[in-house]
């Protein structure tokens, strides 16, 4: 048990003060969905606002008794997101709202275990070469039992029992594990320079190479599974974390010239990302067959204006997969640009206050860790929000907490569990 977790139980007023935002966003949302669009509701109005009211008080609780001292400002962002997301897939996907809320119980009772039962961060230490090879392990399992649910051909999910998981959501937390524990490691070896590469100064290879060797695995598993957005995902963490362990800018130049290259093999050998490449250049010519997605999204987000058509009262149902990897266009267009720029602030609260934790740790492993799961939260919202508005190609990649899907949930709030223990053992205590 560390120092904060053994000082006296405070009240986290801040916290209690604003969780009932986003059980008053919900509530108002549901209900204006049972006006507008009654055939769309499931139920009584109030009851999810009701379970998640529960939900949140009882994090409160568990956090005041386990760990009084972690950030106060993570579990209100984050439960706005979640409010937002099943106000949305209530709207869009109403066979799926009530799934969506069960994988949201199960998300805050894993969270509540993380919080509660895990005695310290740095215990996962120990397991960072173990991490990373469940990872890969579990994402190799799908070439040989892996189904394809959504019918895009790509077997990149496990069914059990009727459920669907896709690992490569819960590799992204057992790669920032291993990539803490190794750069933990080796951070002052990695800032030393034994060879070059023109103007690239590398540390000595058999210090750098099992890093490279774990990250061409996954890169090459997830590759092949031609799930790009996640290998865009675990690339820029890599570099991220590589980044703060060395402090070298040679390290992000040099990653980022290899991506560049990455990016151009990949276009001249996989079909399916040159095909990406074309929709995001000019969807428009092909707005019938390929980029009809990207074309209605587009359309979504120009139709939404300022403040929207209403909630309800727009057309988000002509773009395919909405509720998914198009959620924000469906937000634009219902809620308009104050609603889209509403939820890209949270994301900007939710990152700021994972990167005061990471500076504010008390070890190393704790600031990689902490800025790992800030970037897997930071990088995969640009990375989608982009694709999704045509800055860059689009990826498939889900936005945490609002998108439906359950592998998605549950692995955000053991990430935002991780944050909250580390935010205690930091003895974090201010309010702003």
């Amino acid at each position: 048990m560390t120092r904060a977790d053994a000082a006296p139980t405070r009240g986290r007023w801040a916290e209690l003060f604003l969780l009932p935002l986003p059980v008053l966003f919900l509530a108002l949302g549901m209900q204006i969905l049972s006006l507008t669009r009654p055939d769309l509701i499931r139920g009584p109005a109030a009851a999810p606002a009701i379970l998640v009211a529960f939900l949140l008080l009882s994090s409160h609780l568990i956090l005041r008794w386990k760990a009084p001292g972690a950030d106060q400002m993570l579990m209100p962002i984050a439960a706005m997101l979640v409010a937002v997301g099943l106000v949305v897939v209530g709207r869009l996907a109403p066979d799926l709202a009530s799934r969506q809320l069960v994988w949201v119980c199960i998300g805050f009772a894993l969270m509540w275990g993380v919080v509660a039962l895990l005695p310290s961060v740095r215990a996962l230490q120990p397991y960072k070469y173990s991490s990373a090879l469940l990872g890969i392990l579990l994402v190799g399992t799908t070439f040989v039992f892996g189904t394809d649910p959504n019918q895009s051909g790509v077997r990149s999910w496990l069914a059990l029992g009727g459920i669907n998981f896709q690992p490569s959501e819960i590799l992204k937390l057992l790669l920032v594990v291993f990539l803490a524990g190794y750069l933990e490691d080796k951070r002052e070896l990695l800032t030393w320079s034994s060879s070059a590469i023109g103007w690239l100064r590398l540390p000595p290879l058999p210090y750098l190479g099992p890093l490279m060797v774990m990250w061409v695995i996954s890169m090459s598993t997830l590759v092949a599974q031609r799930d790009i957005g996640a290998a865009l995902l675990f690339f820029c963490i890599f570099l991220a974390m590589l980044y703060v362990a060395s402090g070298r800018a040679a390290y992000l130049w040099g990653g980022l010239a290899a991506f560049v290259a990455g990016a151009f093999l990949c276009y001249l050998l996989f079909p399916h990302v040159r095909l990406r490449v074309e929709i995001w250049l000019d969807p428009w010519s092909t707005a019938k067959t390929h980029g009809y997605q990207v074309v209605q999204a587009l359309v979504a987000l120009a139709s939404g204006g300022i403040l929207g058509s209403g909630l309800g009262q727009g057309h988000p149902g002509f773009i395919p997969a909405v509720q998914t990897d198009f959620v924000i266009a469906a937000i634009g267009e219902e809620m308009g640009l104050a609603g889209s720029l509403a939820v890209v602030a949270l994301f900007i609260l939710l990152i700021y206050r994972g990167f005061r934790i990471a500076l504010s740790a008390r070890d190393d492993f704790s600031t990689l860790l902490a800025t790992g799961l800030t970037s897997v939260v930071g990088i995969q919202a640009i990375v989608i929000l982009a694709g999704t508005t045509k800055l860059i190609p689009l990826t498939g990649i889900t936005l945490p907490f609002v998108s439906y899907g359950g592998s998605s949930i549950i692995t955000n709030f053991l990430l935002m569990g991780l944050l909250l223990r580390l935010s205690a053992e930091n003895g974090r205590t201010d309010e702003g």
